[in-house]
């Protein structure tokens, strides 16, 4: 309706606090939505006359949503509110990076740092980025509406890729004390069941969900009892869900070769693994060819060096990943990882700088602590013999 995210975000705090004034004395609404949407816009108006500018917007304003259409919701095919407001998030109006960087922002809840390591960017450059989205939805008069069905698969590819961020960010928090937010990866995996309900035939789909329940499998074994990071290596395989692997393996199974196919394929081959010493790892190699075909970059490259080091040696991993620093400078996974290599050899001094570097570009408590002590091991003095 405003046309202005930054006003409309201004404009739905203040009907929330209306809100919690009134309806505690008078109860809910029949509608809570409409209520919350005619209060909103009101307050918007109220905050363009206090400013005393755009008259004309203000009258515009007023014929936007007539009191008596204001119970009245869009016709879709999207069953859920949240998915259906992705959907519209994801405007084609918009660069690609744009709009899933707005949506993860606006609907995901992630911050602007969690989004900015999700882009391999810097805070500054993706707070510009949010800006001038919202400044181009502003001046450009962008229509936000639910797209019609026909739209939907032509928004798909950044609704994925939305998704897909917001389990990522749940899987590896950026910077909160718990390693795992598990409300973000159970939101995400329900709204990709939501969506592969809607579209079943699209096979993009069903392998984010294939992935998303792969990864989500291990959930409870990847920190210990004190919360501690535990590696893939040596998480306790009898805590891992037997349920969700079983769906995740029944969806990898028929599905084309894809960006998030291939992950659920390779995230396949570690859930099989019976022991960590069974691990194909010559397949997931193989298998992070492929990605690198579909969706070429720096963290698929660092991916596959590390599952070229389990299959060829730790010495040929560290030549792949030789050529990653000028991509990845600020990524802290690859000095974990590059480090991980140089302290299976023994190159423990190497190893300490590596770990260092890490230490300086991570904030999250679990992972920092993880690297201490890991820095602890290769930079401690050999104890004497008797």
């Amino acid at each position: 309706m405003l046309g202005d995210f930054d006003l409309a975000e201004e404009a739905v705090q203040d009907a929330f606090l209306v809100a919690l004034e009134v309806w505690p004395a008078r109860g809910l609404p029949r509608n809570p939505g409409a209520w919350i949407t005619t209060t909103a816009r009101n307050k918007a108006i109220d905050r363009i006359r206090r400013a005393r500018r755009l008259e004309d917007k203000v009258r515009e304003l007023e014929t936007l949503l007539p009191a008596e259409e204001a119970d009245e919701i869009e016709d879709s095919s999207i069953p859920d509110d949240r998915l259906r407001l992705i959907f519209t998030c994801c405007h084609p109006a918009l660069a690609p990076e744009a709009r899933v960087a707005l949506t993860l922002r606006t609907l995901g809840g992630l911050q602007t740092p969690e989004i900015a390591r999700a882009f391999l960017t810097s805070e500054q450059a993706m707070q510009q980025r949010l800006v001038r989205a919202k400044r181009k939805i502003r001046d450009a008069r962008i229509p936000y509406v639910v797209p019609p069905d026909h739209e939907l698969p032509d928004r798909l590819g950044s609704v994925l890729a939305a998704l897909y961020l917001i389990f990522n960010e749940g899987y590896a928090a950026t910077a909160d004390e718990a390693l795992v937010r598990r409300e973000l990866c159970a939101e995400a995996i329900r709204l990709t069941r939501v969506l592969r309900g809607l579209m079943p035939d699209e096979p993009e789909v069903a392998g984010l969900l294939a992935l998303m329940l792969l990864q989500d499998s291990r959930r409870d074994a990847r920190t210990g009892p004190d919360g501690e990071l535990v590696l893939l290596d040596q998480q306790d395989r009898g805590r891992w869900d037997r349920g969700e692997i079983d769906e995740g393996l029944a969806l990898v199974g028929r599905l084309p070769a894809g960006f998030y196919a291939l992950q659920a394929a390779i995230a396949a081959e570690h859930a099989r693994a019976p022991s960590p010493a069974a691990t194909d790892w010559v397949r997931i190699a193989f298998l992070y060819d492929l990605l690198a075909g579909v969706a070429p970059g720096p963290v698929v490259e660092l991916n596959r060096a590390v599952a070229v080091a389990f299959a060829e040696g730790e010495e040929r991993g560290l030549e792949l990943m030789a050529g990653l620093d000028a991509e990845l400078g600020d990524y802290h996974l690859l000095y974990s990882a590059r480090a991980d290599l140089l302290r299976r050899l023994g190159r423990d001094e190497e190893a300490a700088e590596a770990y260092a570097r890490a230490l300086e570009l991570t904030r999250q408590p679990t992972e920092r602590a993880f690297l201490l002590r890991r820095l602890a091991e290769v930079t401690e003095p050999p104890t004497e013999g008797p």
